[in-house]
């Protein structure tokens, strides 16, 4: 065989071995994705998509009035954005923000409509702040309790 040959026989075996690689990657890939729904994204999905129970996960508001609680600590409410609404049920700890009227992220299964969340996080409005940084702004003078502005000085 020519130099060229082999030469050209080692490229393309390279090549193959790479596209194999990127493959084998871009399949694990898919096992860990995780994807974010409103209530209307998952409402609107095709049978066949909601058909099989992949961990996802769905964001919209606590819906005032639908937060109750089992005998045996399960947590149910409806998570909604405004347009359509997904029950949720959840065991375990929730965040401190958690409650009616507030952002959430739920992330779990659904099953017979129902959302199986494993996590919870409870989201802030923008107006948020912790409460070091309260403080601080009330030490220095310079706390105004609505929507305070940090980037403007205290008028003399």
């Amino acid at each position: 065989m020519k130099p060229k040959h082999r030469r050209l026989v080692w490229v393309l075996c390279s090549v193959a071995i790479m596209a194999a690689a990127a493959a084998v990657m871009l399949l694990s890939f898919r096992d860990q994705l995780i994807f974010f729904y409103t209530p209307t994204q998952w409402t609107e999905q095709p049978e066949t998509r909601k058909s099989h129970a992949t961990t996802l996960r769905l964001g919209g508001l606590v819906k005032e009035g639908s937060v109750r609680t089992d005998a045996d600590g399960t947590m149910h409410f409806i998570i909604t954005d405004l347009s359509h609404e997904i029950p949720a049920r959840y065991r375990g700890m929730l965040p401190a923000l958690f409650r009616e009227g507030q952002g959430v992220v739920a992330q779990g299964t659904v099953v017979d409509g129902t959302l199986h969340a494993r996590s919870i996080l409870a989201k802030h409005d923008e107006n948020y702040m912790p409460r070091e940084v309260v403080d601080a702004l009330k030490r220095s003078g310079r706390w105004q309790h609505a929507n305070p502005p940090l980037t403007e000085s205290p008028a003399p």
